[in-house]
């Protein structure tokens, strides 16, 4: 129990709300056009897993290059507490690699999805594990947050549409919000390494540690009000603007504390941003259309 304990510790499921917030987002659109339901949760069951595959090779290649050390402000994970072996974490890896190409392939077989969208679950899974796993790992010379843009933002709003409705329509109403998840996606990155940046000198390379923390706050700030606002430009009704304005108020506090807090501090505000983004990404895209619809069938 105590190894199962320690897998399930790995695989930080509180992360899953932000790997659903582009699916979410982008699969609640399509099933407003017609899509299916079943695709819907076969896409949803698909990103948990590429989140928990990037997890479990996030804590690998952190322990192998030596982040986690003792200097490390985060949270400690099963392998720094001695909860899992190397020849465990590898097998949980491999599993999980399984585990996505099938649940890809059973998507792409029930929504009758081109073989093309193959190759593009393909460079996901290569994106989940190499961020900091691998030779030459993406997230160690600064280019995570292009990837984590790309991945959560782009292809999980646009390509959960694609494969639940069978169609891309890339108005703005559906580019916008892609793009804001992934903006507000790369702001839960940047507090982490605004978090990490005393034990990251030396063997990796962010944005944070490139331009200093005044600045990271300054670029976080950005990310912030990019991302909500292109929520509220892509709004083509009330209710989305509502939806919106709800979250507003929590984006802020989230703001103030990144402002106000250094260190193991800013733990809180990990957590307050996922959740936040997950509520803008289903309020924006499911709920509030949702209730209004079924206000004006009553009215």
């Amino acid at each position: 129990m105590s190894t199962v304990k320690a897998l399930i510790n790995s695989m930080r499921l509180r992360t899953l709300p932000l790997s659903l917030a582009g699916v979410v987002c982008g699969g609640f659109l399509a099933m407003g056009n017609g899509g299916s339901v079943w695709s819907l949760l076969l896409v949803m069951v698909t990103g948990c897993a590429l989140q928990v595959l990037s997890n479990l090779s996030n804590e690998m290649g952190d322990h192998l290059s030596g982040v986690d050390g003792e200097g490390r402000e985060g949270p400690n994970y099963s392998m720094t507490d001695g909860g899992l072996t190397e020849k465990q974490m590898w097998r949980a890896i491999n599993g999980m690699v399984v585990f996505c190409c099938l649940s890809g392939l059973a998507m792409v077989l029930v929504s009758g999805s081109p073989w093309w969208l193959l190759l593009l679950g393909a460079a996901a899974i290569w994106a989940a594990t190499h961020y900091t796993l691998g030779k030459s790992p993406y997230g160690y010379r600064g280019w995570g947050d292009l990837f984590v843009f790309i991945f959560f933002g782009l292809v999980s709003v646009l390509g959960s549409y694609y494969v639940v409705v069978g169609t891309l329509d890339c108005e703005r109403w559906l580019l916008l919000p892609a793009v804001g998840v992934g903006l507000l996606s790369v702001a839960v990155l940047n507090v982490n390494n605004i978090r990490d940046i005393q034990s990251d000198k030396g063997i990796r390379r962010t944005i944070p540690l490139c331009i200093g923390v005044r600045n990271a706050r300054i670029y976080h700030t950005f990310l912030i009000v990019l991302g909500v606002a292109s929520f509220f430009l892509a709004s083509v009704a009330l209710v989305q603007i509502v939806a919106c304005c709800i979250t507003v108020p929590f984006f802020v506090w989230h703001l103030y504390g990144v402002w106000t807090r250094e260190g193991r501090n800013l733990d809180p505000m990990l957590p307050l941003l996922v959740i936040t983004t997950f509520v803008l990404a289903v309020l924006y895209s499911g709920v509030m259309p949702l209730l209004f619809g079924l206000l004006n069938s009553r009215c």
